[in-house]
């Protein structure tokens, strides 16, 4: 894990993104060691002291008002994201707005498990606040990962977990023909998860295991990339249907905040939508027992 505090690893990676001429500030001719903003150069943009920001960013200092971090989201130029995430990364109690965190295994509603057979065509997962795969239709188990058991969500000791088949399964890999802008937004999306449930011990083994196994892991957790899932269009190759693109779509689950529902789409009439359909009717004939 880092060695500094979360806080001051995200501030970090902020700094060193930005130079001065980004922000407006003069250069002086001189030839910087690191690149990015200096600490005192933030301190400035942000109106707090050089000290207070360096303590800040060693872990040194314990918590900074809503005042400071609006501040320095806006001397970072952070996104709405990005914002959101330094509010959670902070260790003052008020900052935080979400429901704590649940504890035990988690579980799927009859409701949502209904919605997802209902869904039927539509390839759809419920994924839980570790990126678990809580459960899935068949149509979703097919375009995703038809080589793992169908009935893994079934047990909270072999849920797939969508992070781990990114960096660590060559099947998921060869899924995406951009696989490093999938494996940057999976990282986004675990870098917020891990701010929201800091005394989480599974998301913690989670990143520790995958810094120990993937160096490419390792690489994207350092840049600290941080995007919350909404929206996103993959071009995927399949193995049983080939070239298709998708558009991923995520979800909160009312009453389960730690819960989302994700659905993939085609546009309509358009050769990915044939391939899902084709795709649907393996599945279908899976389901069924079907050879």
């Amino acid at each position: 894990m880092d060695r500094t505090s979360p806080l001051g690893a995200f501030l970090q990676a902020r700094r060193a993104r930005l130079s001065p001429d980004d922000v407006g500030l003069p250069r002086y001719g001189d030839r910087r060691r690191v690149p990015g903003l200096r600490r005192e150069e933030v301190a400035l943009l942000a109106g707090v002291s050089a000290g207070y920001y360096t303590r800040l960013e060693q872990g040194r200092q314990a918590n900074a008002s809503p005042e400071v971090l609006d501040a320095l989201a806006t001397a970072l130029h952070l996104t709405a994201a990005e914002r959101d995430h330094l509010r959670d990364l902070s260790s003052t109690p008020g900052h935080r707005t979400r429901a704590a965190t649940p504890g035990g295994a988690e579980t799927v509603s009859a409701d949502l498990r209904t919605l997802l057979t209902t869904m039927g065509h539509v390839p759809a997962l419920v994924v839980g606040r570790r990126n678990d795969v809580l459960a899935w239709n068949r149509s979703c188990h097919a375009l995703l990962a038809a080589h793992l058991d169908f009935a893994s969500t079934d047990d909270p000791g072999t849920r797939p977990n969508l992070t781990r088949l990114v960096f660590l399964d060559a099947p998921t890999r060869a899924l995406y023909r951009d696989w490093p802008a999938k494996a940057r937004a999976v990282v986004g999306n675990l870098r917020i998860l891990t701010a929201r449930n800091p005394g989480d011990a599974h998301l913690t083994a989670l990143v520790t295991e995958l810094r120990a196994l993937s160096q490419e892991f390792t690489a994207f957790w350092d840049a600290h990339p941080v995007a919350p899932c909404g929206r996103d269009v993959y071009a995927l190759v399949h193995p049983a249907v080939g070239e298709l693109t998708v558009t991923q779509q995520t979800f909160d689950v009312p009453k389960e905040p730690h819960q989302s529902l994700v659905t993939f789409t085609a546009e309509p009439g358009s050769p990915s939508a044939a391939a899902l359909a084709a795709l649907d009717q393996v599945s279908a004939g899976a389901g069924s027992g079907r050879p």
